[in-house]
């Protein structure tokens, strides 16, 4: 079996969304998600000018040695862009061994290790009262597990709250927009939060929360220890991922559990966090973390120190990468839960999907591969639009992180 040709479809259907397609001599093609929020054209022009030409020919059924040409061969490696690259190449290329095989990709990394897939979705309020409300409708709709973000008093813009009511989307039309932070305002207010969540639901319901990387370590190591009392699923990215031995300190204050990594795209961005048990929960998705073989590894490495997966899963990727996940996480033996914010409807036009959702867990179907197709005339009727994500200044004008 020969690779013969691979294209790049980029569409908008209500967001944008970058698909690798890779044929073969046999008729077989698989595909594989290269989106990168905010910057989805960076990693078009790398696969396109760069990947594909070196693919033609190749046997895609050595799935490894192409993994390592792409990321050993480059000299310049790492970073999101090459990485999304790379990760999607390696998806397409797990798809064709499924489809070539005639089974399902979790039966090719190990077969089942359970029967569904834990998932947490996005309760989002302006304040606490409408927060809880929200959380109330998740739990209705069968929702085990609920990320709290609320809108904080004196600020105006507040990660993961919608400005309109509608399914939060950060990245907006054109170029980036400025929203403001104040870092004491968030510390003072979120533990009332999740008192009160805790007062209303009781101690059934996995409490998780997303700090988006707006702490130094000894503010999180605070934030941490004042929200052991409600017991929370996980902390996610409570301090800027670079400096690893920044957990430390997070970690020697606080038993609350921690999650980071969904902007990682090596095992290299984990090995202290990994090492030192600085951390209990993995977020890099495999779009973006070196696609199904790198992550394998990673799964691995994290499981021998007690740490479990919490793949980032918003709309930001595509049902590629959610269904590839779901066969993941199927698979290994340390998942611990994957995040699922379901698509708008007019997703559901350009791909055709596999898994569905019921009373708080995902579930996949037994098709060949990964089991997503992708309807291309459709997609041509949803052309990209730019969009980017907001930056972020704290109130005093200072650049800070998003």
């Amino acid at each position: 079996m020969k690779i013969t040709d691979a294209k790049v479809i980029v569409c908008s259907p209500g967001r944008n969304f970058v698909t690798l397609k890779i044929f073969t001599d046999e008729g077989i093609y698989g595909l594989g998600d290269a989106t990168l929020n905010g910057m989805e054209k960076a990693v078009v022009s790398y696969l396109e000018n760069y990947c594909v030409p070196a693919l033609i020919g190749k046997d895609p059924r050595n799935i490894e040695d192409i993994w390592h040409f792409f990321y050993k061969g480059a000299y310049w490696k790492r970073g999101s862009v090459t990485m999304t690259a790379v990760s999607a190449i390696d998806m397409a290329l797990w798809d064709i061994k499924g489809k070539a095989l005639n089974t399902p990709l979790y039966n090719l990394i190990g077969g089942k290790s359970r029967n569904g897939i834990l998932v947490y979705c996005h309760a989002n309020g302006r304040d606490a009262e409408e927060t809880i409300e929200k959380a109330g409708q998740k739990i209705e709709q069968g929702f085990r597990a609920i990320r709290l973000q609320s809108g904080i008093p004196g600020i105006e813009h507040t990660y993961g709250v919608s400005k309109d009511n509608k399914p939060y989307e950060p990245a907006e039309k054109g170029l980036a927009q400025t929203e403001y932070w104040d870092t004491a305002r968030y510390l003072n207010f979120i533990p009332s939060l999740f008192k009160k969540a805790r007062a209303e639901f009781g101690d059934d319901i996995h409490l998780l929360h997303d700090v988006h990387h707006r702490c130094t370590p000894v503010e999180a190591a605070r934030l941490a220890r004042e929200l052991e009392p409600y017991h929370l699923f996980w902390l996610e990215d409570p301090v800027s991922g670079e400096l690893q031995e920044g957990l430390r300190l997070i970690r020697s204050h606080s038993t609350t559990p921690i999650a980071i990594g969904e902007v990682f795209n090596s095992v290299y961005d984990y090995t202290t966090l990994i090492t030192e048990q600085l951390i209990d929960y993995i977020r890099m998705p495999l779009v973006h973390g070196g696609g199904i073989t790198h992550l394998l590894k990673v799964a691995s490495m994290a499981s021998v120190y007690h740490i479990q997966t919490g793949f980032h899963g918003a709309t930001d990727l595509s049902p590629v990468n959610m269904a590839a996940a779901i066969h993941f996480n199927m698979a290994i033996n340390n998942f611990g839960i994957q995040e699922y914010m379901p698509h708008q409807e007019i997703v559901n036009e350009v791909f055709k999907t596999n898994f569905n959702f019921d009373k708080g867990f995902l579930f996949i179907d037994d098709t060949p591969g990964i089991g997503v197709d992708i309807d291309e005339k459709k997609a041509a009727k949803y052309p990209y639009q730019m969009a980017s994500l907001p930056v972020n200044r704290k109130s005093d004008g200072t650049m800070f992180y998003w």
